[in-house]
């Protein structure tokens, strides 16, 4: 059996690393740059990304139109193409990044990285995930290679809003449940091959990672300062997730995000929040020990990640509109076939239904 991993070329974290590491990063492969920025990275940081740029490399700034879309991917690109850019270098959160991914993919340019959140895995992934442009999962894009950097700014992670924070966490916590999962079963990662023992110990240790300094991590980004515990976290967000989700696999947790996607009420929620609550209904579709089960509630519970429907916006819904998400969750090709057991749209409505039972249940309790 042939196994692969794949990972980013360089990684690059700590507090002031956009303007220590920037500059020096995007000059080891090239002098010209298109600089994708969403609005609000461009709003509240673009005279320090100029300062820390500014007579070192030519670069323009383009702002990044909200979905990432095929759409948004070919208006980037031809910018970019017209400019005769070298790098594409993306800065902001996960969208804004994926289409920078997919724009230098598509132009077969170096790619630069700069997540200004921790609230996904995306960062350091070949994968693209390409929604419509009214926001609702389309499909997969697995572009030829990793960023060739990523550059992550801890103060900066550390000044956004800590809801983006526990978004990653919830990301994060799928992690190694579903890598196991792969491993258990023997399926492929995003690379088409089983991984190799190396992603399965990452993906634990992002798991581990998680319980150990969640609630430290989530307290720093609330007051806004970077401490051991935040930069534990934030590796393990982007760094460790990603490695793991990439090179482990995905399984249902994430397939239940795609088919949630399909309900309008839960646009509002985050990736990493409709991936938590996966999560909690895949260890109930996959007959986890209840013992586990219990140490992800609770890690959820505490850190404020969503353990009901009503969490991400289902408080009222019909088990009829719950089993289109089922059935999306279930369509073929999705990751919930990778796992180890049987899955079907009905036996996914009932772990939804159970998970949304047991989180109500324990937050009475509480």
């Amino acid at each position: 059996m042939i196994t692969t991993a794949i990972f980013p070329g360089r990684y690059v974290q700590g507090a002031g690393a956009i303007e220590l590491s920037l500059a020096q990063e995007i000059l080891r492969l090239g002098n010209k740059a298109l600089l994708l920025q969403d609005p609000v990275v461009n709003q509240k940081m673009g005279d320090t990304i100029n300062t820390a740029l500014k007579g070192k490399i030519d670069y323009q700034v383009e702002i990044f139109n909200s979905e990432c879309s095929d759409e948004e991917i070919n208006r980037v690109s031809q910018l970019a193409e017209r400019y005769s850019a070298e790098i594409i270098v993306g800065i902001g959160g996960g969208k804004t990044l994926d289409t920078a991914k997919a724009a230098g993919a598509l132009l077969k340019r170096p790619i630069v990285i700069v997540p200004t959140l921790a609230s996904t895995d995306a960062p350091c992934s070949s994968l693209v995930v390409i929604y419509t442009p009214q926001g609702q999962f389309k499909r997969y894009l697995t572009i030829p290679r990793n960023p060739d950097v990523v550059v992550v700014d801890s103060a900066v992670i550390a000044q956004a809003p800590v809801r983006f924070l526990l978004s990653g966490m919830g990301d994060a916590l799928a992690t190694w449940f579903e890598a196991e999962d792969c491993r258990i079963k023997l399926a492929d990662n995003m690379t088409g091959r089983p991984g190799p023992m190396t992603a399965y110990s990452l993906a634990r240790l992002c798991f581990d990672t998680l319980l150990k300094y969640g609630l430290q991590a989530k307290n720093a980004c609330e007051q806004q300062k970077v401490t051991p515990a935040l930069e534990h976290v934030i590796e393990a967000n982007t760094l460790l997730s990603g490695l793991g989700f990439e090179s482990g696999g995905l399984a249902a947790a994430h397939a239940i995000h795609n088919g949630l996607t399909v309900l309008p009420q839960t646009h509002r929620y985050w990736h990493g929040e409709k991936v938590a609550f996966g999560t909690l209904a895949m260890l109930i579709l996959t007959d986890r020990e209840p013992e586990l089960i219990d140490i992800v509630y609770r890690f959820c519970l505490d850190v404020g990640l969503p353990t009901t429907l009503g969490d991400i916006g289902l408080q009222d819904i019909s088990d009829e509109e719950l089993l289109k998400a089922a059935q999306a969750a279930c369509q073929p090709g999705e990751t919930i076939h990778n796992e180890p057991c049987e899955v079907n749209p009905t036996n996914v409505v009932a772990a939804m239904r159970a998970a949304d039972a047991q989180g109500r249940r324990l937050k009475a309790l509480r």
